[in-house]
């Protein structure tokens, strides 16, 4: 269920269980990791590099030809960025929202209910980041500073 609205939950559908690779698939590792890189080079995020594999290189499942996830990747090759990839966009949604309330649309509630609802999600997600290391246990969520941190 959505948890800030009064209606149920968007069904999806799951992807099949198998434990390697299809036979139509690239499944060259050394090939398929260095388009991983090449295309973290060119500043797309773990979800676009995996939707390239996909469609333009034959690559279903990186995780199925490599072992690992694209994040792990790229950590090992120290091409992570700083904040974990879904809390980043969290804050750009909140800057986005921030800055649609400073240019004149003050009295926008919608909005700033809104702008409420995704920073309560920051919060909740960074305290699971704290918890796991992912991020220093003395990062708090300030909103004077989130252009830096986006930026």
């Amino acid at each position: 269920a959505r948890m800030y609205k009064s209606r149920k939950g968007q069904s999806g559908s799951s992807r099949p269980h198998v434990s390697e690779a299809p036979s139509w698939s690239n499944t060259d590792k050394d090939a398929v990791q260095s388009l991983i890189l090449d295309l973290a080079k060119s500043g797309m995020s773990t979800a676009e590099i995996g939707t390239v594999l996909r469609d333009k290189h034959a690559v279903p499942n990186v995780r199925l030809v490599l072992g690992k996830r694209i994040g792990q990747v790229l950590a090992e090759n120290d091409m992570s960025s700083a904040y974990p990839e879904d809390m980043m966009n969290l804050m750009r949604q909140a800057q986005r929202i921030i800055d649609h309330l400073e240019a004149g649309n003050r009295k926008d509630i919608h909005n700033r209910r809104q702008l409420e609802l995704t920073e309560s999600r920051l919060r909740r997600l960074a305290k699971y980041y704290k918890g796991s290391g992912r991020i220093s246990s003395d990062w708090t969520y300030k909103r004077d500073q989130l252009r830096l941190m986006v930026e």
